[in-house]
C-alpha cells in the first residue's frame, strides 16, 4: 500500500529573490521521510494573494497533506492567514484563543500587545490552532493544510507538533553506491535495474573530482531486503 503523499508551499517574495535561503523543505523532506509521508511536490510563490490561493487549493486537493511556510507574522506583506481563509470560503477575523495566547506573551514580557502583533492572531474560523513554543505565535490547520512560520526554529517546532497526529506508511529506506564510471557507462544497467526493481526509486547524482568521472547511485524504497538486493546487483555490475 502506498504511503500518504504530501506537499509544501512556500511563500515569500525573499525566497525567490534569492535573499533568503529557505531551509525548511530540506527540514521537512527528512521528518516526513522517517515519518513514513512521500513528500511529492514543493511549489514557491510570491507574496501575491491570487498565487497563494490557487497553489494551496490545487496542492490541497491533490496530497493528503499540505504544509506551508512564510507569511504569518505581523507585517503588512504577511497575508498567508487571510489567503487560506479565502481559499477555502473561511471567515478570518482576531481569534480569542490566539489573542490570549499573545497577550499573556508579551504582558509577560511587559510588552504592548499593539495592532501588528494582534495580526499575528488573525486565524480561519474553522482552523485549529498549531502550537508554537519558540515564539508563542500560533501556527494553524485548515482543512489538510498545515500553514506555519517561515523562521526555521519555530517552523521545526510546529513540524513536531503536527507529525505525531498524521497517518504515516513504512519509513524510506535509502542506500548509496559510489561508482566510479561516467554515467555514460553506468546508464544502460541501471536502467535495466530499474525494470527489475520497479518498486525502488533510483537516482544517479554525477560528480567530477581529480579529472575523474563518477556517480553515487541512490536506491530508495521501503523494503530493506529488496534494497540491499539491488544495491549488490549493482556492485557486481560495476566491481571496485
Amino acid at each position: 500500500m502506498a504511503n500518504p503523499s504530501a506537499a509544501m508551499l512556500v511563500i515569500g517574495d525573499e525566497i525567490l529573490s534569492g535573499r533568503t535561503r529557505d531551509a525548511n523543505m530540506h527540514y521537512l523532506a527528512g521528518q516526513l521521510t522517517e515519518a513514513g509521508i512521500d513528500l511529492r511536490e514543493v511549489r514557491v510563490v510570491s507574496d501575491d494573494p491570487a498565487a497563494i490561493v490557487s497553489a494551496v487549493r490545487a496542492l490541497s486537493d491533490a496530497h493528503e497533506t499540505v504544509f506551508t511556510s512564510g507569511g504569518i507574522g505581523p507585517t503588512h506583506d504577511d497575508i498567508t492567514a487571510d489567503c487560506m481563509a479565502e481559499a477555502f470560503g473561511d471567515k478570518i477575523d482576531v481569534r480569542p484563543d490566539a489573542r490570549a495566547l499573545l497577550q499573556a506573551h508579551y504582558d509577560k514580557q511587559g510588552v504592548e500587545l499593539n495592532e501588528a502583533r494582534l495580526r499575528m492572531a488573525r486565524i480561519p474560523d474553522s482552523a485549529a490552532l498549531i502550537d508554537n513554543p519558540v515564539s508563542v505565535a500560533p501556527g494553524f490547520t485548515i482543512r489538510n493544510v498545515h500553514v506555519m512560520a517561515g523562521v526555521p526554529a519555530v517552523f521545526q517546532a510546529m513540524v513536531a507538533t503536527v507529525l505525531p497526529t498524521l497517518t504515516g506508511g513504512d519509513p524510506l529506506i535509502s542506500k548509496t553506491l559510489r561508482i566510479e564510471r561516467g554515467e555514460g557507462d553506468i546508464a544502460g544497467p541501471l536502467g535495466m535495474l530499474a525494470k527489475t526493481y520497479p518498486d525502488l526509486s533510483l537516482g544517479s547524482y554525477p560528480y567530477q573530482k581529480d579529472g575523474k568521472y563518477g556517480a553515487n547511485i541512490v536506491i530508495r524504497g521501503t523494503d530493506g531486503v529488496r534494497v540491499d538486493t539491488a544495491i549488490a546487483e549493482l556492485a557486481l555490475a560495476f566491481p571496485a
